[in-house]
């Protein structure tokens, strides 16, 4: 049976042994190498050359996010983050993953060997699942991205824009929210995989550098123009009609697609209520979430876009909607948010 290599990074004695211990159970893994800090990482890397590599973020000497930058740089892997549930390690983990991270784990509250246990099947999973992904789509291309020829967006009708998006989703979400104008005259909504307590610092983080305002979804809140809502992690996003108004809830009901939030269940209420009015993004991904409702903006009129493969890190949820028939413009991140303006403009 081929084996997968996996590099543990790790300031803490202890957890490097749960790591191990946990990894070398795996018929299908073995741990080819232990470091201390980023520093010592970088050192190993060259000659050990693993196939995985699972991340401390915070670390001495050279900590989670400088080491990754260099290792993206010069050897590119496949790394996965392993964060605690800080605001602080949140915004890192975060910006790990726009640095080219795959995916990340979450040490348990006060990680004891008994208490990171409740994680061990989520960390098999995710080193098998980036396994799947080749090493030559984690290069980080720098491609300049267009900013619209003319930024002012005459919108007919209420419209909305609805994003999906799962691994590798905040490094195109970095290029495509960016660069969507002040004015684009319409509420966004972004269902992206991830777990509670970092979908804020998501948004958070792209707030920061976008020219829309950005916020982690709450319950209740109306829909307002030229504002992003980021699906909380663990929650499902709703639409409901309030009046004449749009209000968001929040809803804990099975996993759909084994995720949640999912964002089928968001573009199949977004669907009933827009009709025809619906730009519907699919970008990087594992898996089919986003395909369904795909589907349900087709079946209204709306407009359906697909990140090509030229630019995902998993050519999984996009795949699916092109299969399917279901995208009108097949499209890299990079040319994204130039495209949903021509649509609104009535170019597309």
């Amino acid at each position: 049976m081929p084996q997968t290599n996996v590099l543990i990074v790790d300031d803490s004695a202890f957890m490097r042994m749960v790591i191990k211990d946990i990894i070398d159970k795996q018929p299908d893994m073995r741990v080819v190498g232990m470091a201390r800090d980023g520093m010592e990482a970088v050192e190993k890397i060259g000659q050990i050359k693993p196939d995985v590599i699972t991340l401390d973020v915070e670390m001495p000497r050279l900590n989670g996010l400088e080491a990754l930058k260099v290792i993206m740089k010069k050897t590119p892997a496949r790394v996965i983050m392993v964060s605690s549930l800080t605001s602080k390690d949140a915004e890192i983990t975060i910006e790990c993953l726009e640095n080219g991270a795959l995916d990340f784990i979450q040490k348990p509250a006060g990680s004891t060997s008994w208490t990171f246990r409740q994680v061990e099947s989520e960390l098999v999973e995710k080193i098998r699942n980036v396994m799947k992904i080749g090493v030559n789509s984690l290069e980080i291309k720098q491609i300049p991205v267009k900013k619209p020829s003319r930024p002012f967006i005459s919108a007919v009708g209420d419209k909305i824009l609805l994003v999906a998006s799962s691994t590798g989703g905040p490094r195109s979400l970095d290029t495509v929210i960016p660069h969507l104008p002040s004015n684009i005259n319409l509420p966004v909504i972004v269902v992206q995989h991830m777990p509670a307590g970092f979908t804020k610092s998501l948004a958070d983080r792209l707030d920061k550098i976008s020219e829309v305002s950005v916020k982690e979804a709450q319950e209740g809140d109306l829909l307002e123009k030229n504002t992003v809502y980021i699906a909380p992690g663990n929650y499902h996003l709703g639409l409901k009609k309030d009046g004449p108004r749009v209000k968001l809830f929040l809803d804990d009901s099975e996993k759909i697609n084994n995720v949640r939030p999912a964002a089928d269940f968001t573009f199949d209420l977004a669907a009933e209520i827009y009709k025809n009015n619906i730009i519907g993004v699919v970008l990087t991904g594992m898996g089919r979430d986003g395909a369904k409702g795909a589907f349900k903006i087709k079946h209204y009129g709306g407009k359906v876009i697909a990140e090509s493969q030229e630019t995902c890190v998993v050519y999984g949820m996009p795949k699916a909607v092109v299969e399917e028939g279901y995208a009108d413009y097949i499209l890299p991140n990079y040319k994204i948010s130039e495209k949903i303006t021509d649509i609104l403009e009535g170019r597309g």
